[in-house]
C-alpha cells in the first residue's frame, strides 16, 4: 500500500508538472516580431488551422492548440476569414481570435456620381475580391458608399449589396415625397442624379432640386448640361473635353436641351444626400443657376437675373485667364 500511494503521489506530481509545462506553453507569447497575416478558408479543420499558425510563426505546438481547441470545444467553432496576429500573442489569444470570428474588414469605397460602368470596373479591379461580375446592375442602381468585406469575398456580393443599399435608400426617400411632380421611384433617382452631377456642395443640393423641380412644374426643359455629355458617352467613358454648343442638338432623349422632362433613367449613381435632395426641395422659387466662379453657383429666378448671373460668371473667368 505504501509503494501504491507513493505511486499515485508520483502520477499526481508528473501530471501537475506536465500540466504546468502546458499551461505555460499554451500562454507564453511567441517570439514574433512583426504581425502576422493567414486567411482560413472555409471548412478548414483544427489540423488546418493549427498547421497555419505554426507557419506563420504565431504558434509552436499545433499538437497543443489542436488539443486545446478540443477540450474547449471550439474544435468545431473555427471561423473563416482573413486574421492578423499582432506579435506577441499567446496561442489561447490566438484560438480566442479565430472562434470568435475577429476577422480583417477590407472596405471598397464606391463614390457618388460615378456611373455603373465605372463602379463595375472598381469592384472588378479590386484584387482581394473574387470571381467575375455576373450580377446584373443598371444605372443608377449602385449606391455609392464605402464597403466592407472579408478577402475573398465575391465581387457579385458586393455588386448586390450595393444594389440592396440603393433599393433600401429610395424607399426611404420615396416615403418622404410630398411634392407631387416626381410619378415614381425611377423619376426619384433620374432627378437625383443629375442634382449630384450639377453640384458637390451639399448646401446648393436642395436648391438645384427647387431650380429643377420647379421647371418641370412649369413645363420648362431641363437644359443641364450633364443629361448631354451622358447622352454622348452613354456613361462608358468621359468626354475628355468641353461641351460645345453644336452638343446640344444631338438626338438623344438623354438631351434636355432639346426634349421636355426628366431623360428616361438615370446618368450616374447618386449619393444619398442627391437622392434626399430630390424629395427635399428648398421650396425656393428658382429656375435657373450658373457657376459662381468661384466653387459654388449663382440661383436665379428670372432670365434677366439670370443672364446678370452668366455675364458676371464670364467676367471673372475672363480676368482668371
Amino acid at each position: 500500500m505504501a509503494w501504491l500511494k507513493g505511486f499515485l503521489a508520483a502520477c499526481v506530481l508528473a501530471a501537475a508538472v506536465v500540466g504546468g509545462i502546458l499551461f505555460c506553453l499554451y500562454n507564453r507569447p511567441n517570439e514574433r516580431a512583426t504581425e502576422a497575416e493567414l486567411v482560413i478558408e472555409r471548412g478548414a479543420g483544427s489540423r488546418e488551422v493549427a498547421h497555419q499558425l505554426t507557419k506563420a510563426g504565431v504558434i509552436s505546438h499545433p499538437l497543443l492548440f489542436r488539443l486545446a481547441a478540443r477540450v474547449k470545444r471550439l474544435d468545431k467553432n473555427l471561423k473563416a476569414g482573413e486574421y492578423v496576429f499582432m506579435p506577441g500573442i499567446s496561442m489561447r489569444e490566438a484560438l480566442d481570435i479565430i472562434s470568435r470570428g475577429e476577422v480583417r474588414y477590407r472596405h471598397l469605397t464606391l463614390p457618388e456620381g460615378l456611373t455603373t460602368a465605372k463602379m463595375l470596373k472598381i469592384i472588378a479591379d479590386e484584387p482581394n475580391l473574387t470571381g467575375s461580375i455576373s450580377e446584373p446592375a443598371g444605372e443608377g442602381e449602385l449606391l455609392p458608399e464605402t464597403y466592407s468585406y472579408m478577402k475573398g469575398d465575391s465581387r457579385n456580393s458586393l455588386v448586390l449589396r450595393a444594389k440592396r443599399a440603393m433599393a433600401k435608400t429610395l424607399d426611404e426617400a420615396w416615403a418622404q415625397n410630398g411634392q407631387g411632380v416626381l410619378k415614381n421611384k425611377k423619376q426619384l433617382l433620374t432627378l437625383a442624379s443629375i442634382i449630384e452631377k450639377e453640384t458637390g456642395i451639399g448646401s446648393e443640393r436642395a436648391d438645384v432640386a427647387a431650380v429643377f423641380l420647379n421647371r418641370l412644374q412649369k413645363g420648362m426643359k431641363l437644359q443641364t448640361d450633364p443629361t448631354v455629355i451622358y447622352a454622348l458617352t452613354r456613361g462608358k467613358r468621359d468626354l475628355g473635353r468641353p461641351l460645345y454648343r453644336k452638343d446640344l442638338t444631338v438626338e438623344s432623349p438623354y438631351n434636355t436641351y432639346k426634349y421636355y422632362g426628366l431623360p428616361p433613367g438615370p446618368i450616374c449613381n447618386p449619393g444619398r444626400e442627391a437622392i434626399f435632395a430630390a424629395v427635399n426641395p428648398s421650396g425656393a422659387d428658382y429656375l435657373y443657376f450658373v457657376a459662381s466662379g468661384e466653387g459654388g453657383h449663382r440661383f436665379a429666378k428670372t432670365l434677366s437675373e439670370h443672364n446678370d448671373n452668366v455675364a458676371q460668371y464670364r467676367k471673372l473667368k475672363k480676368k482668371k485667364q
